[in-house]
């Protein structure tokens, strides 16, 4: 049994090119989408107590990112949903305000 070593590879030349050496391609992330101000200024509002201008600026938002696809649908549904509560909630409390002291002012039990 003889020993074989095997045959040297060949330097590159001039003639033959030196194999290429790539770098693997990065990977394709799709860029993040903005996010759509007025969603976040309807919760905001809306949180805050200002429940009209949370349905005004709520429902504008979904009427942009609906056009634009932006982010934010989420936060434009519950700055909406939680305006007209709260001006639900101002409505309800003003008519309980209003019949209270309609019925303290009837009942004659004050004095002047």
């Amino acid at each position: 049994m003889t020993d074989q070593v095997p045959a040297p590879t060949p330097e590159p030349t001039p003639t033959t090119p030196a194999p290429a050496y790539t770098q693997p391609a990065a990977p394709a992330y799709a860029p993040a989408r903005p996010w759509n101000v007025l969603s976040i200024v309807s919760l905001v509002a809306s949180l805050i107590g200002f429940g009209i201008v949370g349905i005004i600026t709520g429902h504008i938002a979904l009427g942009q990112i609906k056009r634009t696809g932006e982010q934010g649908r989420g936060l434009a549904l519950a700055g909406a949903i939680i305006g007209y509560v709260a001006v639900a909630a101002g409505i309800i409390f003003g008519i309980i305000w209003i019949v209270f002291f309609a019925a303290v002012a009837s009942s004659g039990d004050y004095n002047y």
